[in-house]
């Protein structure tokens, strides 16, 4: 075996900011493991490492010297590689690619192969000596620097390379010897720099195995997790001093683990008077702006806040006077949300209903005051379906016309973060109903896929109501997502959309209906002439939103269970599955409790499963009466059409988990049957007269199996 040694390399940059840091050690394992496999340089794991001012790379065990080549290179065709037996250009360029002579060269006949069609090629064999990995790694490595992406990258000086800022200097190691990189203007060599403030002096890195603990030396945690643990194990000693619990918000610790080298914890405060403001307003002021932990009374909720708060810094200098500039920073911003609260209430939230018509929701699908007259309609139908009694369908209306107010606001103007949020707030201080004023807020969710659903029915009717009607719109205007873009968020609007039906438990809500509904609602919009407003007819919106939910759903069902049986039961249900997307979910948790039981007779049913499907191809399911099979000389007719009797009883109510359940027992004893008879007997007799009704009958069973799944897919 090859002797190994590690590599590193560490890029040194102007501070990045802290998504660059992110995305580029996010992609530079691929980027340099591509790089060696390419040069035929086997290797350990890969490890990326990097801060605001240095990206690298710690790549154990890279093997001394490339791999030998010994390989057969296919060329063009005879035809195009010789003429009247002598070469041709691209016979020499072939010889001279593969590093052979002409003579060198063979043909041989070749199959059909994913890049050529059957026929005489010319063939050459490439044969290459490993070379010392040092030879090639200065060139490697100098691709992988160039090939680190950024969203935005910068030239400097009059160099014509680009990063994603000025690079400052460049280590690279192979063992304990310096590999020469040219790159960006530097070159190489074993000099890094500490921390810019706490230990600024250059230094030697020893070896590529030292450069960590090196680092952490010169008060640089390169290592990003070391780094999150860190900072986190100090928010929280902040916040414990400070009498209270940290911010949880995944976003502030992404953010700040990349924008320091090390992370110091300074604690602020601000004048206890601003905790009037409501509590989302202080949290949206810390969190979005500025990047601080806001610091709440343990126990008691996110909104029983203290009056302080914690910031990550990149210095252990100073802290008061690092504290001190951030609170005044801390005070001109909440005075600005104090002023825009104070005179947002100056104006009641529903007389701005008026001012949504001057916000455009999509130029062809009118105004958001438009679209809160839409959504309105709808939620009231939604909670009519839902059976919502009549002071809840009352609270589904004044919330839907409320739901939106918020956004013509000065503190959603500067703060658009809280919509719904200051909805809420500004309807309880104006002497709102808590369903109401909680609506408001909660219709936006769930907001990301790990988000909760809207916790109630009237929040839940309005959500749906939301969502149903930005799909049904934006399909019909042909405004679907296409490959990776949804400049709508569709897609998430439809995974919310299921993800609340299923979790409310709303089987009486289908999806089908609703979005037909939904599109109703744009009054008078497709004529089928040139100046339609809309593109798509009712059915043809339909149909493509049956589609696309079909595919969201099949993910969400299949994070439930797993693909196979996500699967299983779409396949057999089809569109169909969107009418009760509550049983839809139940049949998948209860099949899946089956196949992870590696149930025996799941064998059977696939058998069985696959046959029925060939009969139905043939014969039309009809539910015949036994009186069919009088006179039958199989005896297994009657037990036949018992079964399929039993089955199709059993699967015609598939809505609760017992009911799902017994159709699964009974599934078990027909499939075990079924496949005892197909094995002892001659279904399809082209000479018996009862082969007809036998098929027909069996096609049936066929289609009472799809009920419940597509056994067939299970396997």
């Amino acid at each position: 075996m090859s002797p190994t040694l590690p590599l590193l390399l560490e890029i040194g940059t102007e501070e990045l900011p802290s998504s660059y840091v992110d995305a580029a050690l996010a992609v530079l394992p691929k980027i340099v493991a591509d790089e060696l496999a390419i040069a035929r340089l086997s290797h350990g794991a890969v490890r990326a490492l990097g801060t605001p001012r240095r990206l690298a790379v710690l790549v154990h065990g890279v093997a001394v010297r490339q791999l030998d080549l010994d390989e057969q290179v296919i060329g063009p065709p005879e035809g195009v590689a010789f003429k009247d037996g002598k070469p041709t250009k691209a016979a020499e360029a072939f010889a001279s690619k593969v590093g052979v002579s002409v003579d060198a060269l063979a043909i041989v006949d070749l199959p059909a192969g994913p890049r050529q069609k059957p026929g005489r090629y010319v063939v050459g064999r490439r044969v290459e000596v490993g070379r010392p990995a040092l030879e090639l790694l200065g060139a490697i490595l100098a691709r992988v620097c160039a090939a680190i992406p950024f969203r935005k990258s910068m030239r400097w000086g009059d160099l014509e390379v680009t990063f994603g800022r000025p690079v400052q200097w460049l280590v690279a190691l192979f063992g304990d010897e310096i590999v020469p990189v040219a790159f960006a203007g530097t070159r190489s060599g074993r000099e890094s720099r500490g921390h810019r403030f706490l230990a600024p002096a250059v230094f030697a890195v020893a070896s590529p195995t030292s450069y960590v603990e090196q680092l952490r030396e010169r008060h640089v945690l390169v290592d990003r997790d070391e780094r999150v643990r860190a900072m986190l194990e100090r928010v929280d000693a902040g916040a414990r001093a400070a009498g209270g619990a940290y911010d949880p918000e995944p976003m502030l610790v992404d953010e700040n683990a990349s924008l320091v080298e090390e992370p110091y914890v300074v604690t602020g405060a601000f004048d206890p008077a601003f905790l009037a403001l409501p509590a989302a307003v202080i949290r949206a002021v810390a969190r979005g702006h500025q990047k601080y932990f806001y610091i709440a009374k343990r126990g008691e909720g996110d909104d029983a806040l203290l009056p302080k708060y914690l910031a990550v810094v990149n210095t252990a200098n100073r802290p008061e006077l690092i504290a001190k500039g951030m609170d005044r920073v801390m005070r001109a911003r909440l005075s600005d949300a104090r002023f825009f609260w104070q005179e947002d209430q100056k104006t009641a939230l529903d007389t701005r209903f008026d001012k949504l018509g001057g916000i455009v929701f999509h130029n062809r699908l009118g105004t958001v005051r438009e679209k809160v007259e839409r959504i309105t309609r709808l939620a009231d139908r939604i909670g009519g379906i839902l059976g919502l009694a009549p002071a809840s369908r009352a609270a589904v209306a004044r919330a839907a016309h409320l739901a939106k107010c918020d956004l013509v606001t000065l503190m959603v103007g500067e703060f658009p973060e809280l919509q719904g949020h200051m909805g809420r707030a500004y309807a309880k201080a104006q002497g709102e109903p808590d369903a109401v004023a909680d609506a408001i807020r909660d219709h936006y969710k769930p907001l990301g896929g790990q988000d909760d659903v809207a916790p109630a029915d009237v929040s839940a009717a309005i959500a749906l109501a939301d969502r149903f009607d930005t799909l049904a719109g934006c399909f019909a205007v042909g405004l679907a997502p296409t490959g990776a873009a949804d400049p709508f968020a569709l897609r998430r609007a439809c995974i919310g959309t299921l993800r609340t039906l299923v979790d409310r438990g709303y089987g009486k809500l289908s999806f089908s209906e609703t979005i037909a509904a939904a599109y109703d609602a744009y009054e008078g919009s497709y004529d089928g002439k040139d100046g339609k407003k809309l593109d798509l007819s009712k059915a043809e919106t339909v149909a493509k939103l049956e589609e696309f939910a079909i595919d969201r759903l099949r993910g969400l069902l299949a994070s439930t269970a797993s693909n196979p049986v996500a699967d299983a039961v779409l396949g057999a249900s089809g569109p169909a599955a969107l009418r009760d997307v509550v049983a839809t979910h139940v049949r998948v948790r209860v099949l899946k409790a089956v196949v992870d039981a590696k149930e025996p007779w799941l064998d059977k049913a696939r058998i069985v499963a696959k046959r029925l499907a060939g009969i139905s191809r043939e014969a039309s399911p009809q539910m015949h009466d036994a009186s069919a099979f009088r006179g039958s000389a199989k005896q297994d007719d009657l037990a036949i059409h018992g079964l399929v009797r039993e089955l199709n009883a059993a699967t015609e109510n598939l809505v609760t988990e017992q009911g799902v359940r017994d159709a699964l027992m009974s599934m078990e004893r027909v499939a075990t049957e079924l496949d005892r008879i197909f094995l002892e007997t001659l279904v399809n007799d082209p000479a018996d007269a009862f082969t007809k009704p036998r098929l027909e009958t069996l096609a049936h069973g066929a289609k009472a199996m799809l009920r419940i799944a597509d056994f067939s897919k299970l396997g």
